[in-house]
């Protein structure tokens, strides 16, 4: 049913229509996987560079094409939380913005939030799961344990969602329905961090309502909550008049809590919480299908999008994109390629392909 953020006309072609041929992105080719030198497999997609202003800086494929960002979209959504009051220790609200592997702090912190607004795991109205975590999911299987509402990896979100109902006085059943106050609010924030009315909705995989979004506004979102963290108080750049420091946004306040507890966004061994570790100021969130943002404590952001929705690929094109904008990459290079493996030895690499044809400052 059309919401009065999404009219009818933005909602009518969504649910079962079928594709238009003619409407596919046309995307780029932005990574390959050789083996002893044949290119055996190339993915293609698009991406995005954009400037502090939201311009662009470079781009390949279509990074105006409208796709559904996924969970790319939760730091989104913990700002619009923590407008409408939800406060939690930095942790919780790293959570409030995961995808987490389902470890036990993951677990037992989405617990915490409920607790704290005195809600239960039956208040949840994400989707049941196993932990997302390939470790964390066979130490659980092997404990006995099945798939549950806090163990799925979007329970963080949705216990800040919950919780935030009751901070408002609004009705936590139905929380979901994008025609409820806080599906609305959520639908503004998106509008205004991104820039852009979103182009339809529909619904994710854990139930909350999706924007379909382009990647140029999802990256100029994470460009501001990047750029918003660097000025918080405590950064140096938040001195008000009187030589205190002012409370941070909610952008800061989401993007700092992100960086400071990267574990908390992901999880071990996952590429997310590595390179927020090792690149000091970004702010990353991946999201199912093939997306990575990245925002840039100087207020400038990559999207990426690889149009087969493999994993794979993510990681390469983003780092690629991340060296041509100057930054130093050195310490990414554990994430920036891959090994192709034959008879347990590298045979091949998976790496970007070169997809920037102009240099960054000559990118329209």
């Amino acid at each position: 049913m059309p919401t009065p953020a999404f009219p009818a006309a933005r909602t009518a072609a969504l649910g079962t229509a079928p594709y238009v041929a003619e409407q596919l992105p046309q995307h780029a080719a932005l990574a390959v996987a050789s083996r002893d030198g044949l290119a055996e497999s190339v993915h293609y997609g698009s991406v995005i560079a954009t400037a502090p202003d939201g311009s662009t800086l470079a781009s390949a494929g279509n990074p105006l094409a409208p796709f559904y960002p996924r969970s790319s979209l939760k730091p989104l959504q913990a700002v619009a939380l923590v407008r409408a009051g939800l406060e939690l220790p930095a942790d919780l609200l790293a959570l409030t913005a995961a995808s987490h592997s389902g470890a036990a702090k993951h677990r037992d912190g989405a617990l915490r939030i409920l607790e704290m607004h005195g809600l239960t795991p039956g208040d949840l109205q994400n989707s049941t799961d196993l932990p997302y975590g390939v470790t964390e999911r066979e130490e659980w299987v092997r404990s006995g344990g099945d798939t549950t509402h806090l163990a799925q990896n979007c329970s963080g979100k949705h216990a800040s969602m919950a919780a935030t109902c009751i901070i408002n006085g609004w009705p936590v059943e139905g929380y979901l329905d994008p025609t409820h106050p806080l599906q609305q609010l959520v639908a503004r924030t998106v509008t205004e961090l991104t820039g852009e009315e979103p182009l339809g909705l529909s619904t994710d995989g854990c139930g909350t309502p999706l924007f379909a979004l382009t990647l140029r506004g999802m990256a100029r979102a994470f460009g501001r909550i990047a750029a918003a963290s660097s000025t918080a108080p405590g950064t140096g750049a938040s001195r008000t008049p009187h030589g205190g420091t002012a409370p941070p946004c909610a952008e800061a306040a989401v993007g700092l809590a992100m960086q400071r507890h990267p574990d908390m966004v992901a999880g071990e061994r996952r590429d997310v919480t590595e390179l927020m570790r090792l690149l000091p100021g970004a702010v990353a969130k991946d999201g199912f299908e093939g997306i990575q943002l990245v925002g840039l404590p100087d207020g400038r952001a990559v999207a990426v999008k690889i149009s087969d929705g493999g994993d794979r690929a993510r990681m390469p094109v983003t780092v690629r994109v991340l060296e041509a904008l100057g930054v130093d990459t050195g310490p990414l290079s554990g994430i920036g390629t891959a090994p192709v493996l034959g008879g347990g030895r590298q045979v091949g690499l998976l790496q970007a392909t070169d997809f920037l044809s102009k240099p960054v400052n000559e990118a329209p």
